[in-house]
């Protein structure tokens, strides 16, 4: 292998792929990044199994040929190396990668890319097309209410349904449950229930730039696997195995207490709480009270033994009874985090039923809250 390519493209293409290399593989070429020729343009890859990354760069291409070099030290030396041409250059009978850049030269000792595990070659007349900046947003609006524990894989999952032409993301930890609704711009796609690791999803968003147009996402039939795939990255990452939960049973059909406030007064009052409530518990009491000849309120109270307490009043539209109720502050500013309307509804029924928070004026996203004991 003979290749020039811009430093900051293959610095950019190698932060692209680097989060899938493998820190504690037992198999060493898992921690290693593959450097390839791929018709006229430079094939970045990584890979730990589980998720697997490419990325292609334009390049001017000598010698065609392939080599796997250690992730951290090859990202490191680019990172580091002049903004200028990078020299790439393979010694296939020592597997030595020659890097040359400005009057910097560097041997970077590699293993054989026979050894690297194959990456999958999507068939894209298989694919369903999602908008970039759409997708990115029912990602976001979902994958943070995954589970991060690993006894219970599934929850570390996102469900994601294709059912005629609406696409459905859910993802909860037992606590709570984030669920987004789109409408697909193709019609005639094959029914579809996945789950997918919320770290896949992640990544994507990470690395799909709104500037790409669309993603297209193909799910082989048979393989467990699901890869995405934009115009110079592909990400492939194996589905979780496993009978989501059925979420719908728990999310609140009616409301007695519908609360309406600033998304952004109530996401401050939230920050301004958990100062106090991260050392006991994360618990916040929202006390809701209508207002007679006087908007209503919202106060929201934070109390820890060590720490103090503290009580923000938020101004809101309460359409209903007084209700005080408990929840984890935490997942109250992330779900806000994520809601883009000026305004959000709080929905609650009793101190010891789930709490719904929507945006208004987008029935597409709800998030479902689990109330905390009110001691």
């Amino acid at each position: 292998m003979k290749a020039s390519v811009s430093q900051q493209q293959l610095a950019h293409g190698l932060s692209v792929v680097s989060r899938a290399v493998s820190p504690r593989s037992t198999l060493p070429v898992l921690s290693n990044v593959l450097v390839a020729t791929d018709e006229g343009r430079l094939r970045l890859s990584a890979t730990n199994l589980e998720l697997g990354i490419s990325s292609w760069i334009g390049a001017q291409i000598q010698e065609e040929g392939a080599i796997t070099v250690p992730a951290r030290t090859f990202s490191d030396l680019i990172g580091a190396l002049p903004n200028d041409t990078v020299h790439l250059d393979l010694n296939s009978k020592t597997q030595t990668l020659n890097v040359r850049c400005g009057t910097s030269v560097t041997d970077i000792k590699g293993i054989d890319a026979q050894e690297f595990p194959p990456m999958p070659v999507p068939d894209l007349r298989d694919g369903i097309d999602l908008n970039v900046a759409d997708f990115k947003e029912m990602i976001q609006q979902v994958a943070f209410a995954a589970s991060t524990d690993e006894a219970r894989p599934v929850l570390q999952g996102v469900l994601l349904k294709v059912d005629n032409e609406m696409v459905t993301m859910a993802a909860t930890d037992g606590f709570r449950v984030s669920i987004r609704k789109a409408t697909l711009s193709q019609s005639g796609v094959n029914p579809l229930n996945a789950i997918i690791p919320a770290r896949a999803l992640n990544e994507l968003a990470r690395v799909a730039t709104d500037g790409e147009q669309s993603v297209t996402m193909i799910v082989p039939p048979g393989r467990g696997q699901v890869l995405f795939h934009l115009k110079d990255i592909e990400l492939v990452s194996q589905l979780i195995d496993g009978n989501f939960p059925p979420y719908d049973a728990i999310v609140p059909r009616s409301c007695k207490t519908a609360t309406i406030l600033s998304t952004s007064g109530f996401l401050k009052a939230c920050k301004q709480a958990e100062i106090i409530a991260r050392d006991g518990n994360n618990v916040v009491r929202l006390n809701i009270q209508p207002g007679s000849d006087r908007p209503g309120q919202v106060e929201i109270s934070a109390q820890s033994e060590e720490t103090g307490s503290s009580e923000i009043g938020v101004d809101a539209t309460v359409n209903g009874p007084n209700l005080v109720i408990a929840f984890n502050v935490r997942f109250l500013r992330e779900v806000l985090d994520v809601i883009k309307s000026p305004s959000v509804a709080l929905e609650t029924n009793a101190n010891n039923t789930p709490g719904v928070i929507r945006p208004v004026g987008d029935e597409n996203f709800l998030h479902v809250i689990m109330p905390m004991h009110l001691g």
